[in-house]
């Protein structure tokens, strides 16, 4: 989302401006400088759940602060918590400060196990409240609260994405897959590769949660992601060949106890926001192939172009 701001200003004359909560700014500045020195950002050192609310009144509110799913399996209650007391502290400060309308960053974990009979899950997908994980349990509470709070919210329930500052760890399997490519091979896969997944890329994300925080429906939730199904076996594949010399696919035994599919349906976000994939698979795994870090202000402009 910065590197969409800076798109917008130096492309387009925008004249955003933003101010970041951040655990630590200083290192932030110091990773990523060519974010964290511009001068439309203002840093305020914090997190959601204790900051020190600024004096001025803002347009919107974008919170993405969220552990990931292996975080809030492994952190337990406390975790759980101490991110529920975030959004209701967030709630108060958007109301002190006059915020219009909040951008929540949801999951499509909220739907639960997809059933193989489903190709793709949509919005009003009923969830089996069995197969929610407790990261999709906290999004659902999150969203909840957020809903019930009176403010103007839009949900976005992300699915999978790919592309610049994706951790190049096993937290995602495309990450992992990435670091495994660049480091020569070979691409490891947990469990058979026969798991279904989508993903979009990030320039594309970029521009569907701006698209979401202007134009969205107040109260509504939007599913985003790709809906172009690929199994984890072809996305190793895929990244192997992009490589200029490609290397070896490792795949394990079967996996039964995880996600056999995990795909959206985005019919919503197309019809009322007329978004759309711009950016196919291939040509985002060739770009994180390419530059894994690369400045992303270029492909944003692409996109929106």
């Amino acid at each position: 989302m910065l590197e969409a701001i800076i798109a917008a200003n130096d492309a387009c004359g925008a004249n955003v401006r933003a101010t970041v909560l951040s655990r630590d700014p200083a290192r932030f500045r110091a990773e990523v400088p060519h974010l964290g020195l511009r001068p439309e950002f203002e840093w305020i050192v914090g997190e959601p759940a204790g900051f020190e609310f600024p004096a001025e009144r803002f347009d919107y509110l974008i919170d993405f602060a969220t552990p990931s799913a292996m975080e809030v399996g492994a952190g337990g209650t406390a975790i759980v918590e101490r991110c529920l007391r975030g959004s209701a502290n967030l709630i108060r400060f958007a109301k002190a400060a006059g915020v219009r309308r909040v951008l929540y960053a949801s999951s499509g974990a909220v739907y639960g196990r997809q059933p193989e009979n489903v190709e793709r899950l949509a919005e009003d997908f009923p969830a089996d409240a069995a197969t929610v994980s407790p990261y999709g349990r906290l999004k659902q509470r999150s969203e909840a609260l957020l809903l019930g709070s009176g403010l103007d919210v839009v949900i976005a329930r992300g699915f999978a994405f790919i592309g610049p500052y994706l951790p190049l760890t096993d937290k995602f399997a495309a990450g992992s897959f990435l670091r495994d490519a660049l480091a020569g091979g070979p691409i490891r896969i947990h469990g058979d590769g026969n798991q279904l997944r989508s993903y979009l890329y990030a320039a594309d994300l970029a521009v569907w949660l701006v698209a979401l925080l202007a134009s969205g429906h107040a109260g509504r939730a939007y599913n985003l992601g790709s809906d172009n199904a690929v199994s984890l076996h072809d996305l190793a594949t895929r990244i192997a060949a992009a490589l200029p010399r490609p290397c070896a696919v490792v795949a394990g035994s079967a996996d039964i106890a995880g996600a056999k599919r995990y795909v959206p349906d985005i019919g919503l976000a197309r019809s009322e926001l007329g978004l759309k994939v711009a950016i196919g698979l291939d040509e985002a795994v060739g770009r994180c192939v390419a530059a894994p870090r690369q400045d992303i202000a270029q492909k944003l402009s692409e996109c929106t172009r």
